[in-house]
């Protein structure tokens, strides 16, 4: 059977509730848009498996609840994820002003997100706006839409494709032990072949 992937990472979505945290992951993972809105009560979670660079990336994507009362058990995940996205709503100033509240650990890839942009009349944040706090903080920054799947996968592959970069050593060093392992393997099968004219000045490593 061939292998379903390579590595798994866990990435993260934080912000205010109402944000969209929700539609985009079921966007992106099941393409799937709903309207109505249901509050994430704690957490939850989806998979999906893409391929970046040639390398099988399964990510598990948590979904965490906005809601003040949940906030210890969101910051639980934040040191167990590789990856976060920082979602605000471009017609909402307060979930765009709570960004740096949600603020995320060092050594974690993270990425801005501007979503619900299919609202565009109700814009109350600007695209510079975001694109500034951005730059402040070292993020990528993407506007979305989980309604027209605007930029969805996009910004999902970029976060993926950070973390890999993130970990390249990490991912060279098991690439290294495979193929030293495969090798090992090579060569004890030969050492189990019976001696004849073709192998008998082979090297003895007992």
């Amino acid at each position: 059977m061939a292998k379903q992937y390579d590595v798994l990472f866990r990435l993260l979505l934080i912000g205010d509730s109402g944000v969209g945290k929700t539609c985009l992951l079921c966007r992106f993972t099941d393409n799937e848009f709903h309207s109505s809105h249901i509050s994430t009560i704690g957490v939850d979670f989806k998979m999906k498996t893409i391929e970046v660079d040639g390398i099988k990336v399964r990510i598990q994507i948590w979904d965490t609840a906005g809601q003040e009362r949940y906030q210890t058990i969101t910051k639980q995940y934040y040191r167990r994820a590789q990856g976060i996205f920082l979602v605000y709503d471009i017609s909402s100033e307060r979930s765009y002003q709570h960004i740096m509240k949600w603020y995320a650990p060092e050594g974690v890839q993270k990425i801005l997100i501007g979503n619900k942009a299919d609202e565009e009349q109700k814009r109350q944040v600007g695209r510079e706006q975001g694109q500034q706090l951005a730059k402040e903080y070292g993020m990528d920054f993407y506007e979305t839409s989980a309604c027209t799947n605007l930029n969805i996968k996009e910004s999902f592959m970029r976060l993926t494709e950070l973390v890999l970069q993130a970990h390249r050593k990490e991912l060279d060093g098991l690439r290294t032990r495979a193929s030293n392992e495969l090798a090992l393997a090579e060569l004890e099968e030969d050492e189990g072949k019976p001696e004849g004219p073709a192998n008998s000045s082979k090297t003895c490593w007992c």
